[in-house]
């Protein structure tokens, strides 16, 4: 049996109607399911956990986007036994583009119901004060940070949901903040013994996949398998250059410029001397002065792309 957990307000309240798609499908064939809806946040946190707490096995499909996603992989209670499908139907939809899946609902149903590949991927945890959260895609402190902070409050995204451009509200909001951003030293600690004291950074993350913010390719090398972090951190640069590369990321190429330095380590520690905005998939999380990424010892079973 398949449990759907579905974000009806995805895509700008359209989730809805794709849900109906969907299940129009799933009782056309007669396949086995319940379908839970999301209705406040952290809901799909709660429901999961629910779920899970048998330790049975499960096959989770989440319908949402990558918060929705986020949210699911926090409520697990025993990676090992979930297998997770993602139909993606959010702005930016990083997951699903890190992993090379179908972005059409029905085609990423088609690839759910009749699987050729699965895929055990590292899940990330990042650690903050006394909590700690899982992650997916990407965690980080600073500019991008602020960008998903900004963006979920702004009407710009709900406008561009609209008319199916919504990963660009990610995009128009970064360069708005690139522009009066004031960068800050910060102190990076890689697997306890690489410490570098990074200066007039814009921002540093840990990436689990190779994309974030709506297709940004901060990290083109990340593999969600290979049981590392990869890191990257921009610093030290004019504020005029940051601005012009930013846009090359999209394509990868921000990766040759002095000033974007990537890394790869199983645990990182990123220390501010102000405390900045932090985010784990793009959900925003209280300012932070330091922040600690990890991977758990479990991996997650996902119904991938075919090759």
């Amino acid at each position: 049996m398949y449990i759907f957990i579905t974000n009806p307000n995805a895509r700008s309240g359209l989730g809805h109607k794709i849900w109906d798609n969907i299940e129009t499908v799933l009782k056309k064939r007669g396949v086995s399911y319940q379908v839970y809806f999301t209705k406040y946040q952290q809901h799909a946190t709660k429901i999961v956990r629910q779920i899970t707490s048998d330790h049975e096995r499960h096959n989770i499909i989440v319908l949402g986007g990558d918060g929705t996603v986020n949210e699911v992989i926090n409520g697990i209670d025993g990676l090992a036994n979930v297998t997770l499908g993602y139909i993606p139907i959010g702005s930016s939809n990083d997951f699903a583009r890190g992993l090379g899946l179908p972005a059409d609902p029905l085609k990423a149903l088609e690839n759910i119901l009749a699987p050729v590949r699965h895929l055990a991927i590292n899940i990330g945890v990042l650690e903050y004060g006394d909590k700690r959260r899982r992650f997916s895609v990407s965690t980080g402190l600073g500019f991008d940070a602020g960008v998903c902070h900004e963006v979920m409050v702004s009407r710009l995204k709900v406008f561009l949901n609209k008319i199916k451009l919504g990963k660009l509200s990610y995009a128009g909001v970064a360069l708005h903040r690139m522009a009066s951003l004031d960068p800050k030293d910060m102190t990076v600690i890689m697997d306890g013994t690489r410490k570098l004291d990074c200066h007039k950074v814009y921002f540093a993350t840990a990436m689990n996949l190779g994309y974030e913010g709506g297709g940004f390719k901060f990290c083109p090398k990340a593999d969600c398998a290979d049981d590392l972090l990869d890191i990257i951190v921009i610093s030290d640069m004019p504020k005029i250059k940051a601005l012009v590369l930013l846009p090359t990321a999209f394509k990868g190429w921000h990766v040759f410029f002095r000033g974007i330095h990537i890394y790869n380590c199983k645990e990182i520690e990123i220390i501010s001397e102000k405390a900045l905005p932090v985010h784990a998939d793009g959900e925003p999380i209280f300012l932070q002065k330091r922040i600690k990424a990890c991977l758990e010892s479990e991996k997650l079973r996902i119904i991938g792309a075919p090759e």
